[in-house]
């Protein structure tokens, strides 16, 4: 399974898509990474899931990442007489901590945290958006608000609190509970759901410790603020752009976008685009041609993967879905205006051994022009750091740990591998040399480029770069 481009495709699970034979068509039509969405569904419908990923994957010989996503805190209204109500521009509106129905003056709201973070002048958002207050005067319970956009709001519908910090745990005890039904379950990347701050990072990491890598999803202009922060404590960043679109200007979002993306690769750190980038192919065979300049200009960023929700998990074409996005990401790598912009953006690097390893590593791979890259990790921190690198070849990640091989399936640019231990940089080579001729990455007489960590099994010792020849170096 050998793919033909470095950028990864996520795609999300769900009654469209939970069939062993979809899971596989899918999976072969150019899906990496597996999406387990916990807003939805049973923890028995993505066990099921999870169980055909694995038989998938035992069939194909490709490590398959898969991802929880936390539904995370939802802040909702309560219920209306009659289900809705109309509420009129400049009229007053309530809300409270009254579990009765609501009408047109007010509405249940039961989160104590808003009330408590809320002051006069605040803005609320109902339904995405649709409906905005602005809070004329608040007490420990209740709120009086304005109505600046008119619109029926109906029951439960979601609550956003712009540029307010809550204080709420970024995990909801369903989130706990999922959670620990997917790190049992052996989930490979945990999303967190409307991140505040890096402390919420230190949160997940405490109950995850090292049993999964933590993505953080962008869904608060809050979180922006503490980009920096968030992203050196995660392994990898979700920019959820259709939460944040909600809360900001639809014209800010691109410009964040791009943002996100150049601090994830200056650190490091795997970053997902994600929300409706294929929207339209949830009721359609096609895209719009918008859609595919959304995808094609995430990729000229240098994003590691982009991401499939409703299009896969509830669509009507998951199949044509990852196909189309599959050529898209083909097309765009092969344009050598991609490279040229891949190279023009590229981070400085610091003054560390792996950095100086992977620096030269770089200019090895530009300057010969190897048929492939190896390197060899225990930890996966050697193949992210080289993938940093936005390097000229494919990189083959070599790792003792299946575990390590999943996560790795979502890092731009990595074919990950579980093999067995080397037991001696010899032996390394060699496993090297067999791996990228076996692969189908280089053929006899070629050269690879690999790089490594000595002592073998420590993590952040990325310390050898070596130049080998297929053939003569025991394959």
């Amino acid at each position: 399974m050998k793919r033909q481009r470095n950028a990864k495709i996520i795609a999300t699970l769900g009654p469209a898509s939970s069939d062993g034979s979809m899971i596989k068509r899918l999976f072969e039509a150019g899906v990496d990474v597996f999406r387990l969405n916990f807003s939805h569904g049973s923890h028995e419908d993505h066990l099921r899931r999870l169980t055909e990923i694995r038989k998938l994957e035992k069939e194909s010989g490709r490590p398959i990442s898969v991802m929880l996503d936390l539904q995370g805190p939802k802040l909702r209204l309560g219920t209306f007489e009659g289900g809705s109500a109309e509420l009129e521009k400049g009229q007053r509106f309530r809300l409270d901590m009254n579990p009765a129905a609501g009408d047109a003056s007010r509405a249940s709201l039961p989160h104590p945290e808003i009330f408590k973070a809320i002051e006069a002048g605040s803005e609320l958002l109902l339904d995405d958006g649709k409906v905005r207050l602005r809070v004329e005067s608040k007490g420990s319970d209740y709120a009086d608000t304005e109505v600046i956009v008119a619109g029926r709001i109906s029951d439960r519908k979601g609550v956003n609190v712009p540029g307010v910090m809550l204080p709420i745990s970024v995990l909801t005890r369903k989130d706990r509970e999922d959670l620990a039904f997917g790190l049992e379950n052996g989930v490979d990347w945990v999303a967190l759901s409307f991140v505040q701050r890096a402390e919420d990072i230190d949160e997940a990491r405490a109950l995850i410790g090292d049993r999964a890598w933590v993505m953080a999803k962008l869904e608060k202009p809050l979180a922006i603020d503490h980009l920096e922060a968030i992203v050196e404590r995660c392994d990898g960043i979700m920019v959820a752009r259709g939460d944040l679109g909600v809360e900001l200007p639809a014209e800010q979002i691109p410009e964040l976008q791009r943002r996100i993306v150049r601090t994830c690769r200056a650190m490091g750190k795997a970053v997902v685009i994600a929300t409706q980038m294929l929207e339209s192919m949830t009721n359609s065979p096609v895209p719009t041609r918008a859609e595919t300049s959304d995808v094609a200009n995430a990729i000229y960023e240098g994003s590691d993967a982009v991401m499939l929700s409703a299009e896969s998990a509830s669509g009507k074409y998951p199949f044509e879905a990852v196909s189309m996005m599959n050529r898209i990401v083909e097309r765009v790598e092969s344009d050598p205006d991609y490279r040229a912009g891949i190279d023009a953006s590229h981070a400085a690097a610091q003054a560390t051994a792996a950095d100086a390893i992977c620096c030269a590593l770089r200019d090895v791979v530009a300057l010969i022009k190897p048929a492939v890259t190896v390197t060899y990790t225990s930890s996966g921190f050697t193949s992210v750091r080289a993938a940093r690198e936005r390097l000229a070849t494919a990189i083959i990640a070599m790792t003792p740990s299946e575990i390590v091989a999943r996560r790795l399936a979502l890092v731009w640019g990595i074919h990950p591998v579980a093999n067995r231990n080397a037991h001696n940089v010899d032996d390394m080579i060699a496993l090297a040399c067999d791996e990228a001729q076996s692969s189908g990455f280089a053929q006899k007489g070629q050269s690879i480029v690999i790089a490594a960590g000595l002592p073998f099994g420590e993590s952040g010792t990325t310390n050898i770069l070596h130049i080998a020849k297929v053939g003569e170096c025991g394959a």
